[in-house]
């Protein structure tokens, strides 16, 4: 009996002594009787359950640990793939700069040419019609130059190659100045343009200046697109302060068309431009707002956009500038402080900016609502210890006439009351007329706080006559090299630099450049970059040894680039040249730049040709410097102001001429051409005033001859705006 259980325990307990090592694969045999049997029937069982786990675990365990292998080399795979990408947009960054940079001077090299040729031709006989096609010419060259330098601006700050300045700079000069640029093309649509800086804004601030004015111009020109009418107010406030830095709101609001929320999300996209439909008009590349942002947003600051549909829209800026030390004001050495200034001006906000302008310049002002009520005033105050020192008159041409306004003006003037007249630069020669003497000045609207207290002080004391003009011009030529492979510019250039006096050997080609110099002397050298063979930086570098190895002085060496990328610029700097000009290159650079390295001036560029004019009577010059200043009382400044509104109004003025005269509106013909007369006799344009006095003569007389008298008309507005470019 004992051996009958204890065998068969024995073996049960060596089977789970084997199971319990692992040994899943072990059985118990039939063990004699019916319950042993059962019991090692269910170790059995059990066993089996244990070994089909164990299995299964272990299949997942294989199975897992492949996949972590698969992953890892998946990773590694990834990796090399990444690192492959990584260095593919590296090199595809590269050629895209250098592609950039190679279609930029591809771009601007015949853009150069057709500028140039294009002033030249302006200043030859032409008919009305082909000056015409000449200034499309000139203004379609000019929008494809705008055009290519924001696509070069949003390259350079996609590529984060853009670098902002940080310099000190005035922030109500700098919003005033870019009104002052953008008030002509607002006041032809007869449009209010104010500028507010609230007193307590910081005004000395350190920043880029340059690429805010670029932001406001174009925050502005949008502004002056989309606004049929009403007015335009930039504003500049402060937000927050400590003692370094500034916290400052900018804005442009307008009374325009308004944007939807679709449009103001399109807004600030890339070649995008809120309703297609409606920018076609205006044009442009849609980069101006997104070029806007990525700048601010460099700076550290924000731009958005508030905009109701049809009742316009307020972009505005945020940003955080650092203080700069406050810079003296300007002394004009005549103090305003004390004296009380009767103002008149119908527009809210204009009136606002224009008290506040004043009472900066230290007077106290005196608001009237109409120009009776001014003079009345005026009148009551006079010789009492209140009595009123000047009047500033803000006005246009739907509210008062110039021989309303000269009446007025001579009663002020009988009062000693002097006055400051401030109208819209596109009528400043129909108010001339009324504004002629030293007890009278006439302003641009709107005006700048510096220039105005100029003005003023000119005003209270008018300035003697001065008698230095202007630098005499040198005893001798100036001798330049020109190299240039292309044909076109190289006659240009050789062009423009003979018209103005200097002596010019032209060479096509680098080593042709070196020859030249070891052979003859020279004073500059100006050098284009790209050229076959020996290139501008191979020509400059062999210059620059050749005169190592004889102990010669460095001749000046200008680049004629086309390219725009400021890495290609610190290039050429470092390849041996002194300095570079950008193509398109105008008679005014060149001036500067033959000025600046050799001290040789060249004279004004020369009038255009007349022996050919049969219509237009030949001697008077198109512009004339010394005649303006004489007409001016000796005053420069007053003289400049006077011919850059004259400038400003001509495209006015010729436009109105040409559709008086499509009407065959010969009393609204004889009525412009007047005023436009009236206003030349103030500046040193003779050609001008003589054609204007023709054609109004022989309209009034009713003569043969006057459509060609309309005709010299036409071409003597365009020679004065294209002689005012190339001296400006």
């Amino acid at each position: 009996m004992s051996r009958t259980i204890n065998g068969p325990m024995s073996q049960i307990k060596q089977a789970v002594s084997q199971l319990k090592d692992g040994n899943l694969e072990t059985r118990l045999p039939p063990l004699g009787s019916r319950e042993l049997d059962e019991l090692a029937s269910g170790i059995n069982r059990m066993a089996a359950t244990l070994q089909n786990a164990q299995e299964e675990l272990q299949l997942s365990i294989d199975q897992a640990t492949e996949d972590v292998r698969q992953n890892l080399e998946t990773i590694e795979i990834q990796n090399i793939e990444l690192d492959l990408a990584r260095k593919e947009a590296l090199e595809a960054s590269r050629i895209k700069s250098e592609f950039l940079a190679n279609m930029s001077h591809e771009i601007r090299t015949p853009l150069n040419g057709i500028l140039g040729f294009t002033h030249l031709l302006q200043k030859s006989e032409l008919t009305p019609r082909q000056f015409d096609y000449l200034g499309t010419i000139e203004k379609s060259a000019d929008n494809l130059l705008s055009i290519i330098n924001e696509i070069l601006d949003f390259s350079k700050i996609e590529a984060g190659k853009l670098v902002l300045d940080n310099i000190p700079f005035n922030l109500r000069d700098l919003l005033q100045d870019t009104l002052t640029i953008l008030a002509p093309a607002a006041h032809a649509k007869q449009l209010e343009l104010v500028s507010l800086v609230y007193r307590d804004t910081p005004l000395a601030l350190s920043g880029d200046p340059l690429r805010l004015r670029q932001i406001l111009t174009n925050l502005v020109s949008n502004a002056i697109k989309f606004t049929r009418e009403g007015t335009i107010v930039a504003r500049a406030m402060l937000e927050d302060e400590t003692e370094e830095h500034a916290q400052l709101r900018i804005s442009v609001q307008d009374t325009g068309i308004g944007l939807s929320s679709q449009d103001v999300r399109a807004l600030f996209q890339a070649f995008s431009q809120a309703d297609n439909s409606l920018s076609r008009q205006p044009g442009g590349t849609g980069l101006g707002l997104v070029i806007s942002k990525r700048l601010i947003e460099q700076m550290g600051g924000e731009i958005g956009v508030d905009s109701t549909p049809g009742e316009g829209s307020e972009f505005w800026i945020s940003l955080k500038l650092p203080k700069a030390r406050e810079d003296k004001e300007e002394s004009f050495n005549i103090p305003l402080g004390g004296l009380r200034a009767a103002v008149l001006e119908h527009h809210d906000l204009a009136r606002q900016a224009l008290e506040h302008q004043l009472e900066d310049c230290g007077l106290q002002t005196i608001v009237f609502n109409n120009l009776e009520n001014l003079l009345n005033g005026v009148t009551a105050a006079h010789e009492t210890p209140l009595a009123i020192d000047l009047a500033v008159l803000g006005v246009t041409a739907l509210e008062i006439s110039p021989e309303r306004l000269r009446q007025h003006i001579w009663d002020l003037e009988n009062l000693n009351c002097k006055v400051m007249v401030l109208c819209p630069t596109t009528e400043h020669a129909l108010f001339q007329l009324a504004v002629h003497d030293v007890y009278t000045q006439l302003q641009a609207k709107p005006a700048c706080t510096r220039k105005l207290q100029k003005a003023l002080s000119e005003l209270i004391a008018p300035r003697a006559i001065r008698a230095d003009i202007g630098p005499p011009l040198s005893s001798r030529a100036p001798r330049v090299l020109c190299v240039d492979d292309n044909p076109a510019n190289l006659l240009l250039v050789q062009t423009l630099l003979e018209d103005m006096g200097a002596e010019v050997v032209a060479v096509e080609g680098g080593y042709a450049a070196v020859n030249a110099v070891q052979q003859e002397a020279f004073d500059l050298v100006l050098m284009d970059v790209q050229m076959p063979g020996m290139d501008g930086r191979q020509a400059t570098e062999a210059i620059r040894a050749w005169e190592a190895e004889r102990n010669q002085s460095s001749l000046p060496i200008v680049a004629l680039t086309a390219h725009a990328m400021a890495n290609e610029k610190r290039s050429l700097l470092q390849s041996g040249m002194d300095d570079y000009l950008t193509k398109p290159i105008s008679e005014r650079q060149l001036a500067k730049v033959v000025l600046k390295w050799t001290g040789l001036a060249l004279r004004n560029p020369a009038p255009e040709r007349q022996n050919e004019a049969p219509d237009v009577h030949v001697g008077p010059l198109v512009l004339d410097h010394e005649e303006g200043l004489r007409l001016a009382a000796g005053k420069a400044d007053l003289a400049a102001d006077m011919l850059a509104m004259l400038l400003a109004s001509l495209a006015a003025d010729r436009e109105a001429i040409r559709v008086a005269r499509a009407n065959q509106d010969i009393q609204a013909l004889i009525e412009r051409i007047h005023r436009l007369h009236g206003a030349t006799r103030y500046c040193g344009v003779p050609q001008l005033r003589t054609a204007c006095q023709r054609a109004e003569t022989l309209l009034k007389q009713n003569a043969a001859h006057t459509e060609e008298a309309l005709d010299d008309l036409d071409k003597a507005i365009i020679r004065l705006e294209s002689e005012a470019r190339v001296t400006a």
